[in-house]
């Protein structure tokens, strides 16, 4: 605020803004059915094809957070096509969990989605940057209440809880028990999301649980 040249940085940053959001109006545009291409600090970023184990990974969560949400009427999980839309940026989450609340108020058609409740990332060689990086950070900021973090190389998950305003982690652990903060009564075993017989039996438990309190 100190500095001379403010009226030109201000200006400088107006117009790189501008430009920025012409080349947003035209990802809308372009951006097909069905594929996964996000938008990024101004770029338009194309994902590379998954292993064989991130996909089985994927599925693993998706499976789990999706059979208990619909069989306790909690809400909405979506999978990796689903276009987040951020202030600046907009993201693919691998699975995204959205509350009864912004659940009621999607459409069957609609494209453009809210910031999830609960964003998930499988971590890949082309992604762990954005991953840990500029996707913490805009999650972090704009109402992504529990981020979780899965590592297929390490069989690891990280979760972190926003709080204080800001993430806090809660788990990193190839073992134990994660705890959902906003899924009421999610807990399976961080086996679960690495293992088809491990994610097979947390599946089964979790079915059988009784819908939780409000």
């Amino acid at each position: 605020m100190a500095s001379p040249r403010l009226p030109e940085i201000v200006d400088d940053l107006r117009a790189r803004l501008a430009a920025e959001r012409a080349a947003r109006r035209k990802f809308y545009e372009e951006i097909g059915d069905g594929e996964k291409w996000e938008f990024i600090n101004g770029e338009a970023v194309m994902h590379s094809p998954d292993t064989v184990r991130n996909m089985a990974i994927r599925s693993w969560v998706e499976r789990l957070l999706g059979a208990y949400v619909d069989a306790h009427g909690l809400g909405a999980v979506l999978s990796e096509k689903g276009l987040c839309v951020f202030p600046r940026n907009d993201f693919m989450p691998d699975v995204l969990f959205y509350a009864t609340g912004k659940a009621a108020s999607l459409k069957p058609t609609q494209l453009k989605l809210p910031p999830p409740d609960l964003a998930v990332e499988v971590l890949s060689p082309s992604t762990a940057k954005r991953d840990r990086g500029v996707k913490f950070e805009d999650y972090e900021a704009h109402g992504v209440g529990e981020y979780w973090i899965v590592d297929p190389d390490r069989e690891v998950i990280e979760q972190y809880v926003h709080a204080a305003g800001g993430f806090v982690p809660r788990l990193k652990s190839g073992r134990g028990v994660l705890v959902s903060a906003v899924v009421p009564g999610f807990r399976a075993p961080v086996r679960a999301f690495f293992d088809s017989a491990a994610n097979l039996s947390a599946l089964k438990i979790l079915l059988a649980t009784r819908r939780p309190k409000p």
